[in-house]
């Protein structure tokens, strides 16, 4: 059985809630524009200046994410 895996983008700054956000609305589009499979694509704020934005795949599909997508860092899902 194939791992779940995180793949993260950081935002810092005012605008990093925001950004996430639309961050996360665009990794959805590209999962289902390129008909990969996902389990979450969302966002959340970590502090009032510090946001990120994921999305969960198999281990499997990472290699795919990650070269298209550049994700900052990523870690095994729950």
């Amino acid at each position: 059985m194939n791992r779940k895996l995180k793949l993260i983008w950081d935002f810092r700054g005012r605008d990093a809630e925001k950004t996430a956000e639309h961050q996360a609305i665009h990794l959805k589009e590209f999962a289902l524009q390129e008909k990969l499979p996902f389990y979450e694509s969302n966002f959340t704020q970590l502090s009032e200046n510090y946001s990120i934005a994921y999305i969960i795949v198999d281990e499997s599909h990472m290699k795919i994410y990650r070269d298209a997508l550049k994700p900052h860092r990523g870690e095994v899902a729950d």
